[in-house]
Parts: C-alpha cells; sequence; structure tokens
C-alpha cells in the first residue's frame, strides 16, 4: 500500500506492509536510486492492513508526516495455490482479509481522514479475474469484489473529488512472485505463458505505467473502470484443462439429440 503527497512527478511515498526489515531495505535502496533526481522520500511504516486500527493509525502517521494523503495505492495481496475443495476456512479467511477487507480498511480510513474533505485518487491492484480464476477461488473472489468495491465507491465518492480505479494484472512474473509460490511457481509460469496471446510473461514494469496513469491528471475524466493489463490472456483462454468426462446429464430426448450423438461418435452426415 502507498500513500503519497501531492505532485504526482517526485512525490513523496510511504509504503507500508507487516515486515518492516523488508520495508526499510526497499525504502533505503528506493531512496539512494533517486536521491539525485529528487528530494522527496520513501518512508516505511509497519502496518497489518487485516487490523483495522493499524490501517487508522498508518494514515494518522501519514497525515503528521506529510500534511496531506493525495494519493492511495492498494497494493497488498496474498495467496496460495488450492482446489476449492481443500481449501480451509483459515486459509480462505486470511486471503479475503487480506486482499479485500485490508483494501477496504484502506480506502475508508484514507476517505475519512483526508479525501472527504480534499478530493484525492485510489487505485487498487487487483487481478485479471474475469472468467474465474481456477486454482485460486479465494483470491478470484476477493480480486471479483474489489472491482465492484471501486464501482460502488467511484460512484459513492464521486462528490468528495475522488477518483477510484483499479489496475487488474495477468500472470506477471518476478523473482520473489516466482519464489512465493516453491516449487510450483516455475511449473506455473511456463505452463499459462502459452495461454497468453502475448506468448510471454508481464514483469512489474508494465504494471506500473498504468497504476501511474490512472492516478495522473490525464485520467482525469476516468473513474469506476478495471484496467487490465494481462497481454490478451483474459480474452483468449482459461488457465485450467477440465477433463474428459460423462457426467452431466443428457440433453433431452428427439431428434436434435439423436444427430448430437451421432455427431460426437463420427456418423454425423450432413444433408446438402
Amino acid at each position: 500500500m502507498t500513500h503519497a503527497t501531492k505532485n504526482f512527478k517526485g512525490c513523496s511515498v510511504i509504503i507500508a506492509s507487516r515486515k518492516f526489515d523488508r520495508l526499510k531495505a526497499t525504502a533505503e535502496e528506493l531512496n539512494n536510486k533517486f536521491s539525485s533526481m529528487s528530494p522527496a522520500k520513501v518512508t516505511p511504516i509497519q502496518c497489518n492492513i487485516r487490523k483495522e486500527e493499524e490501517v487508522e493509525a498508518l494514515v494518522k502517521s501519514t497525515l503528521n508526516l506529510h500534511g496531506k494523503i493525495d494519493f492511495l495505492v492498494n497494493n497488498g495481496g496474498g495467496q496460495f495455490m488450492s482446489l476449492t475443495e481443500a481449501i480451509r476456512a483459515k486459509g480462505w479467511n486470511a486471503v479475503i482479509d487480506t486482499n479485500l477487507t485490508g483494501t477496504f480498511y484502506c480506502c475508508k480510513a484514507v476517505y475519512n481522514a483526508w479525501m472527504q474533505e480534499h478530493g484525492g485518487v485510489i487505485v487498487n491492484i487487483t487481478a485479471a479475474v474475469r472468467n474465474g480464476f481456477p486454482g485460486m477461488s479465494h483470491t478470484g473472489a476477493a480480486r471479483a469484489a474489489v472491482n465492484n468495491l471501486t464501482k460502488t465507491l467511484a460512484l459513492e465518492w464521486a462528490h468528495s473529488g475522488v477518483r477510484i480505479n483499479s489496475v487488474a494484472p495477468g500472470i506477471v512474473f518476478s523473482e520473489t512472485a516466482v519464489a512465493n509460490y516453491g516449487e510450483q511457481g516455475t511449473i506455473m509460469w511456463l505452463k499459462n505463458i502459452p495461454k497468453v496471446p502475448a506468448k510471454r510473461s508481464a514483469v512489474p514494469e508494465e504494471i506500473s505505467p498504468a497504476v501511474c496513469f490512472l492516478l495522473s491528471p490525464a485520467a482525469s475524466y476516468i473513474t469506476g473502470i478495471t484496467m487490465v493489463v494481462d497481454g490478451g490472456q483474459s480474452l483468449y483462454s482459461s488457465n485450467l484443462e477440465i477433463p474428459d468426462h460423462n457426467r452431466w446429464p443428457p440433453p433431452p430426448e428427439g431428434r436434435n439429440s439423436e444427430m448430437l450423438k451421432k455427431l460426437l461418435s463420427g456418423q454425423f452426415k450432413p444433408k446438402l
């Protein structure tokens, strides 16, 4: 999750997550990299977005430090691979609490503390789940819910001058992303790439420009949308191979049903 003060180019940024050591290292790396280009700083603050009181404390700390919050990017999330029937309540709730409820907490806290009176821009990072998300139903449900939450808040908060949109990435390669799924990670990426019209995975640097565009004045008339950045994958195919089976009930009896049986058995000869 990112909070920023106004001045889109060279804004000061707060980054937050549960693991402060990683945050601190990331902030140091970014500050060292960009110190010669901008006086703006990246500040790490520890926060578990599953806990509303910690989110509210994060927003308060940001306002104390910078005096305003003009941009909010909700990019906290997490999930694991599992067929639905094997997901336990603890795992389901952990994913929903992070991906959906955490996003809700952050949006509400920033709106109530600042944007209700001053306006602002919010971007929620979801996922390309238009055709479902087999193997990760928990995150598919949460991400689809955030897309709908985005539409709702775009209407409810329009009168406050708040724009809110979502960015839905497809399969995105990074070393840490692949490592997150252990031995299955590499297999999952290689298996899915042929199903992407672009015939390759994205990298994070291809997602961030979409976020920057939606935050920027160039998108000043855009709100309530979900921008899909997936190389066309959601238009092309599903990532689930459904095995052959005969478990569905047969169609109603009649001439068409008989012709269908002949078609499936290779005996159908159309009359010209």
